[in-house]
């Protein structure tokens, strides 16, 4: 066991200058965003004062083999041409994002690409975004959450090439979210028109589209003639507006539906068929891209929906990774055993809590904390959060009695049940120096047999990874480097960034 109580030691610079890149590789596209990105200290803390894009990559259609795996070779080959485009070195690469959606998340094809970055494995952070944390970003990336500050509530609608992502913003926070299947590549069609790419929800919905009796069941090699198109392009926007509604059918959703009738002062549109709902792509990939874009915005005007600019469209998942180095000698820093550190890309969740009551809940400190976990939630069936660490960044309020601590302590250890029993270690940042004091609570009280990590003084938001490395013994700190994600717009006062 460490318990610190030294003073707080910084040997940090004013400002730093990074090179970013952001790796997004989804079931429909891959792509890739260079950037320079200066922090200027803001006492313990860096925050992003300036964003210059230096090189957005080429759109890639996800490649694929034969047995449904993507084609990491071409890929290697796509992202070594947009290294050389850019004019940088992967060696001169300060940090990064490679971030995983749909068919990518799956174990084999996550591996395979995770191999392609192994040489930057401690300058990334790699995300296997799920559909809850893919609209969550989407949201953040378009600008929706940061239009929202002014007290508008505002929507963002992604739409991809398999499932359009919906977040409902209000007051800068994303109060509602759900998915549905609906998508510009669910078919894909060759320059020939015949269908080459058919997902079961787009077959199904050309069989359910079909105003002929005798129209035969959609199948790979099919003609599919531009009344078809714009036919299952009229039935996604349908879909994509029910959900907007909260009436979208059950079989539909991919995740639980927004309220029924809540009101919107704007939309925006991201994803792939942004590009062509914002009139900044032309050029036809065979999929419904323009024809869902076309219909969309038909709808969303019928309605009397307010459209709003968006910022990055394809590109909002995310722009890059900033970096920052806090060394930390909190004045209760808790360790046990001393040998769980380093840890490495612990990503960090901010739960909201109820640490202004003077009595704190743990059962509603554990169902916060288990609603954070599933916006972390990957993978295939059954691949969820607790195949990583993960750490719980608390803003502590009021005082530090025995009772609140054991709300607390106990709340968090209820809530992180399937990351504790997976093995991996109790991880606590705090903002106050309570970090020790709640480490030292949950040991002497056996609420957990796992390696404790109980660190303060730092605060950390939601797209937060963070490294911890090991005490440094003269000042009894533990070195903590922040990577967070950067999104368009957001902490930053300056942009060169023409689309910002």
């Amino acid at each position: 066991m460490f318990f610190s109580g030294a003073e707080r030691s910084l040997v940090e610079e004013d400002e730093i200058n990074l090179t970013s890149v952001g790796v997004d590789i989804g079931s429909s596209t891959a792509h890739l965003l260079f950037s320079r990105i200066t922090l200027e200290r803001l006492d313990t803390r860096y925050v992003v004062v300036e964003r210059e894009v230096i090189h957005a990559s080429d759109i890639l259609l996800t490649p694929y083999l034969e047995n449904s795996d993507i084609d990491t070779e071409r890929l290697q080959a796509f992202i070594d041409k947009q290294y050389w485009q850019a004019g940088i070195d992967r060696a001169e690469v300060d940090s990064g994002a490679l971030i995983l959606t749909g068919v990518a998340v799956r174990r084999r094809n996550a591996r395979a690409i995770g191999e392609l970055f192994a040489a930057e494995a401690g300058k990334f952070v790699a995300v296997s975004a799920g559909d809850r944390l893919e609209t969550v970003m989407a949201a953040h990336g378009s600008g929706a959450v940061e239009a929202s500050r002014d007290g508008r509530r505002i929507v963002n609608i992604d739409v991809g090439g398999g499932t359009t992502k919906i977040a409902v913003c209000e007051a800068g926070e994303i109060t509602h979210l759900t998915a549905v299947e609906a998508g510009a590549r669910l078919v894909v069609t060759d320059a020939a028109r015949r269908i080459s790419r058919l997902e079961r929800f787009g077959a199904e919905a050309l069989d359910r589209d079909a105003t002929e009796p005798d129209t035969p069941a959609a199948a790979l090699g099919q003609v599919l003639p531009a009344a078809r198109r714009d036919g299952l392009a009229r039935d996604m926007a349908r879909r994509i507006m029910a959900a907007l509604r909260g009436r979208a059918e059950a079989d539909h959703h991919r995740l639980p539906p927004l309220p029924e009738g809540l009101d919107f002062d704007g939309v925006i549109v991201s994803g792939g068929v942004s590009e062509f709902f914002y009139g900044r792509a032309t050029e036809s990939y065979g999929d419904l891209g323009p024809e869902m874009a076309r219909t969309l915005r038909q709808c969303l005007s019928e309605a009397g929906a307010a459209i709003l600019p968006h910022r990055d469209g394809i590109r909002a998942t995310v722009v890059g990774a900033s970096q920052y180095s806090v060394q930390l000698s909190g004045s209760t820093v808790y360790l046990d055993p001393i040998e769980v550190l380093p840890l490495r890309n612990v990503a960090a969740l901010r739960p909201v809590l109820p640490l202004a009551d003077e009595v704190i809940d743990p059962g509603a400190v554990a169902r916060a904390v288990a609603e954070a976990l599933a916006l972390r939630e990957a993978g295939e069936a059954g691949d969820a959060i607790n195949a990583e660490p993960v750490a719980i960044a608390l803003a502590w309020e009021g005082s530090a009695s025995y009772g609140r601590l054991d709300g607390l302590a106990r709340g968090l250890c209820q809530g992180l049940a399937p990351v504790l029993d997976a093995g991996h270690p109790l991880v606590i940042v705090s903002d106050s120096d309570i970090g020790g004091l709640l480490g030292m609570h949950c040991r002497e009280n056996g609420l957990t047999d796992n390696a404790i990590v109980s660190i303060d003084g730092i605060a950390l938001s939601t797209f937060d990874f963070i490294d911890i490395g090991e005490v440094i013994r003269t000042t009894g700190s533990v070195p903590v480097v922040v990577k967070s994600l950067i999104f368009p717009g957001e902490g930053t006062s300056s942009s060169k960034d023409p689309d910002a």
